[in-house]
């Protein structure tokens, strides 16, 4: 259902859909040698409890596999050197903004970008995850934007359906990285994911593209006009979930916002305007992500519905300036 939106505001973004919904000691990074014997899930659950790691460039640390580890965006060329150093082969993004194709060939790396949302992971998503993780050479790097959320849960999700964790220590895992509780969907995906068999898995989409095709531009703004409407009504209900639509997730929606406007910086159709333009996007998503820690950080009421309004007035100003008034191209 397609509600009008509130404030008069119209976003930007993509988003990818998921289907596990609810109701369906930071340390320099090494990588430990199993003890003699040990099971891998054994293993999994020791290093579990270690907490996550950082290495320059890179944030929220945490191996779940000896092949699979998971973490946040490499910032730059200091994230692929470190990537480099820990032997990394193949980069998967599952986060929504296209990556950094280049800055990894430059160290060697392959890029594979199998975006998923915060609501949760498709099925088939979660194999083709898990057939990525089978077939493309390791140590594999799993990354979202900050590592805390959606890459611990493909990572996990996909390790589960191999065979090589199970549900229970793939929560552990999630909970190492930090992973909201409020991200139900995320949960969900670990939580009800089994092995699979080698024909499902060989059934698998194994394109592995390097950027994900994404919705074009005008899908895109519907798309995330609902993410926005979705925090007025939770705005509207006091910052709690609203009694007429209760599978709202809002640390969720927050999070859904600001991926979709920080993929949308980089879109073609962002492009076809004056760098202004950008600037005006990048302070849209700077709002969505203040937002997105206030409300991780359970802030006041008050506050979160300052921080919704710069939101609002960050968008605004860009369409005052340019939409339905210049004509990019």
């Amino acid at each position: 259902m397609v509600r009008r939106l509130k404030g008069g505001v119209l976003l930007v973004g993509v988003v990818a859909a998921g289907s596990c919904t609810p109701e369906r000691s930071r340390a320099v990074l090494t990588q430990a040698e199993p003890e003699a014997g040990a099971t891998l899930s054994s293993t999994v659950a020791a290093e579990a409890t270690q907490g996550v790691t950082e290495a320059p460039g890179l944030h929220n640390i945490v191996r779940v596999t000896d092949k699979v580890i998971s973490g946040s965006l490499p910032e730059g060329a200091e994230g692929f050197e470190s990537l480099r150093k820990m032997g990394v082969r193949t980069i998967i993004s599952v986060d929504g903004a296209p990556p950094d194709v280049e800055g990894a060939k430059r160290e060697g790396m392959r890029y594979v970008h199998l975006p998923i949302g915060y609501n949760g992971i498709s099925k088939a998503r979660e194999l083709e995850l898990a057939r990525a993780l089978r077939d493309l050479p390791g140590p594999i790097y799993v990354h979202c934007h900050h590592g805390r959320h959606r890459s611990p849960a493909a990572a996990a999700a996909a390790t589960v359906a191999l065979g090589e964790i199970t549900p229970q220590e793939g929560e552990r895992i999630l909970k190492t990285a930090g992973t909201s509780p409020d991200y139900r969907g995320l949960y969900a995906c670990v939580r009800e994911a089994r092995p699979v068999s080698a024909q499902e898995l060989v059934a698998a989409s194994g394109e592995f593209p390097e950027i994900a095709k994404t919705p074009s531009f005008v899908q895109a703004m519907v798309e995330t006009q609902h993410a926005y409407d979705h925090l007025v009504e939770v705005r509207d209900a006091g910052w709690s979930v609203p009694p007429e639509h209760p599978d709202l997730v809002p640390l969720a929606e927050a999070g859904r916002l600001e991926n979709l406007l920080r993929a949308m910086i980089d879109d073609p159709e962002s492009k076809k305007y004056p760098v202004e333009f950008g600037d005006m996007m990048r302070r849209s998503q700077q709002a969505a992500q203040a937002l997105e820690d206030a409300l991780a950080s359970n802030a006041p009421a008050a506050d979160l519905s300052a921080k919704l309004k710069q939101v609002n007035t960050s968008c605004k100003d860009c369409h005052v300036a340019y939409r339905d008034t210049k004509d990019p191209s």
